[in-house]
């Protein structure tokens, strides 16, 4: 496959495009335990993603060739295995700065790691650490974006595409170059040690940091404001009581109009 698309210095310089998978992450995972040593950079783009997976199983719906749906393969030995979060702050920083360009001050990033425009779902990520001798080895990091698709099933009543924000069609392969060259730039401030650079860019890019929202518990539903996310990726909360709280993936839901 031809390199040329993209600028960086090693990621997509292994570009190997499908036309039909279940999940970019899961044939990624399957190329690295097979196959002769995969350089790090690689990246796997599918025209047809048909069983892309979000955290903790949830699925992903995306039209054939409309949107991007693409692994990367990084090889983050350097990072402690207590700072794993790190690398999902750094690729979703780059994600949101390749995007940040079209879409201006209404794009955010919702904790964990999904990528908002106002209150609706433009995408997000699925980081798979492949963990050995105590070292992060590999680690499968899994995109997915709505650029051109006009349509989302019911169930997913708060998905918006580039596409329906900005009333024009966007080619995929330079949208890719710019995400993957700008993961590249975080990552490798990761890796030059620049970390409070990173975890400070962040916290600055959150979703509803220091506003007053309705969020709901496994107590319940109640008030409260996003005051920082801890080292290791916990949420934390402030409740209108006065009180810190903290969650971890799936212990908090975040609750807008009716769509979430």
């Amino acid at each position: 496959m031809q390199n040329n698309i993209f600028s960086g210095l090693f990621v997509g310089q292994n570009f190997i495009t499908i036309k039909q998978v279940d999940s970019t992450n899961n044939f990624l995972k399957e190329l690295v335990s097979n196959s002769k040593p995969l350089i790090e950079g690689t990246v796997i783009m599918a025209e047809n993603q048909y069983a892309g997976r979000g955290q903790q199983q949830n699925g992903w719906h995306a039209e054939p060739g409309k949107n991007l749906t693409f692994s990367i393969l990084l090889k983050p030995a350097f990072l402690p295995i207590t700072d794993q979060f790190d690398l999902v702050r750094a690729v979703s920083l780059g994600v949101f700065d390749a995007l940040m360009p079209l879409l201006g001050d209404k794009l955010k990033i919702k904790w964990p790691n999904d990528i908002y425009y106002a209150d609706y779902k433009l995408g997000g990520m699925l980081i798979e650490n492949m963990i050995q001798g105590g070292q992060i080895k590999n680690a499968i990091v899994g995109i997915g974006l709505n650029i051109n698709q006009e349509n989302f099933p019911a169930h997913l009543p708060n998905a918006i595409s580039l596409k329906q924000i900005l009333h024009q069609d966007y080619d995929l392969n330079g949208l890719l170059s710019d995400i993957c060259r700008h993961i590249e730039a975080y990552y490798l401030n990761l890796k030059a040690g620049k970390i409070s650079f990173v975890r400070e860019s962040y916290l600055k890019r959150l979703y509803w940091l220091n506003e007053n929202k309705t969020f709901r518990s496994k107590e319940g539903m109640f008030n409260g404001v996003i005051e920082n996310v801890k080292d290791n990726g916990i949420l934390l909360v402030k409740n209108n009581k006065g009180e810190e709280l903290e969650f971890s993936l799936k212990e908090i839901e975040f609750l807008t109009n009716g769509a979430q």
